[in-house]
């Protein structure tokens, strides 16, 4: 069994900064991308930030520059660094981990509430 957990959300005033974590754990034998993303009220879920283990991140076009998704391999947690938030990114965010068990699929955290406002 893979158990997902993240943490970090919270309210926070435009122009502020978060720090997401997200760790996976249990039976992994490989992890090929973690990312990020998010679902704000009445929209569909989007990529915020996807980090493969091999090739180039890859960030939504309404974050880049203001956030940065980084990984720690050997304790198989993903960060995403939010830095200049505005009232737009207020959402769920969402982490996800590509990884092998017994066979390859994503695994999804429980989701954390971002809310940008003054």
């Amino acid at each position: 069994q893979v158990q997902v957990v993240e943490s970090g959300g919270g309210l926070v005033q435009p122009g502020g900064s978060l720090r997401l974590s997200c760790v996976a754990s249990g039976y992994i034998r490989n992890i090929y991308a973690m990312g990020w993303y998010r679902q704000a009220p009445g929209k569909q879920r989007e990529l915020v930030a996807d980090a493969p283990r091999i090739g180039n991140i890859d960030y939504a076009d309404s974050v880049a520059g203001r956030f940065t998704i980084s990984r720690d391999n050997a304790k198989n947690t993903v960060y995403l660094q939010m830095n200049s938030l505005k009232p737009e990114d207020t959402a769920v965010y969402y982490c996800y981990f590509d990884l092998l068990t017994d066979f390859r699929r994503n695994y999804w955290g429980q989701g954390t509430q971002v809310t940008v406002s003054s």
